[in-house]
């Protein structure tokens, strides 16, 4: 009758005592450690749970939570296949579940980032879209200064134009803010009234609107006009570049300051 050796698992025929393999003593009893029956008897290896739910993970790499489920139960199965030689399989299960894994993670880490490139994107539009909205406000403001103006001197031909903005607030309606000559982060002046003669009605006058913060004058321009009703803009800032040298603006930029060059 034919047995098996404790020790390798061979087969040893009735009547020896020795193992022809390894040479273990059938007769040592159970002091010699016996060896895995699953090894010992040839029974096949089982699949790796772990390396099974890393590849479950990782089919669901678009969820962030399993996509790093996926690389960390991968790693685990592919220790635990390595550490039981002939027990366990499923290393390819493992490996395919940390690729899919890893791509979860880089595909949501660039989605995060698109995300965020377009907020970025957003409020930059909109601050572009707030500031094109703010140098509207202040030219409409000096236009509705020289139409006050206007009616100011039609109204006072003795004394014809001011360089009070309050006088201007009772000709024509103009907002609390500019009447008390701070809008939109501007500043609202009149200034060089002058009369043809001693005693005379004023007939000219200028007004500005320059920024309130001189520190951000590099993207914020300065407005100017007087009677003559033209507005003329200073790129830089400057309220006395624009009086001297300032760049008319045609009636297009002035509904449309986007288009501005």
């Amino acid at each position: 009758m034919t047995s098996f050796c404790l020790n390798c698992g061979k087969s040893i025929a009735e009547g020896e005592r020795f193992c022809g393999s390894c040479g273990w003593d059938s007769q040592a009893g159970s002091a010699v450690p016996r060896i895995d029956p699953e090894v010992a008897f040839g029974l096949p290896p089982v699949t790796s749970g772990k390396a099974i739910f890393s590849l479950i993970a990782g089919i669901l790499f678009v969820i962030l939570p399993f996509s790093i489920i996926a690389v960390m139960f991968g790693y685990l199965a592919l220790s635990e296949i390595r550490k039981s030689p002939g027990k366990l399989k499923g290393r390819g299960l493992a490996i395919t579940g940390i690729v899919l894994g890893y791509v979860g993670v880089a595909l949501i880490v660039g989605i995060i980032g698109l995300g965020v490139y377009s907020i970025r994107r957003e409020i930059t539009r909109t601050g572009s879209m707030m500031q094109t909205s703010t140098k509207n406000s202040v030219v409409s403001a000096v236009r509705t200064l020289n139409t006050a103006e206007i009616a100011y001197a039609q109204a006072h031909r003795e004394s014809g134009y001011t360089c009070s903005l309050s006088d201007l607030a009772g000709a024509w309606s103009i907002s609390d803010e500019v009447a008390k000559g701070k809008r939109d982060g501007y500043i609202f002046e009149l200034k060089n009234c002058t009369s043809d003669k001693p005693s005379g009605p004023i007939v000219k006058y200028q007004v500005i609107a320059y920024p309130l913060n001189p520190g951000n004058t590099a993207s914020t321009p300065a407005f100017c006009s007087d009677q003559a009703d033209v507005i003329r803009v200073a790129r830089n800032g400057s309220a006395q570049d624009c009086l001297k040298t300032g760049v008319d603006l045609s009636e297009r930029e002035i509904t449309h300051p986007q288009t501005w060059q």
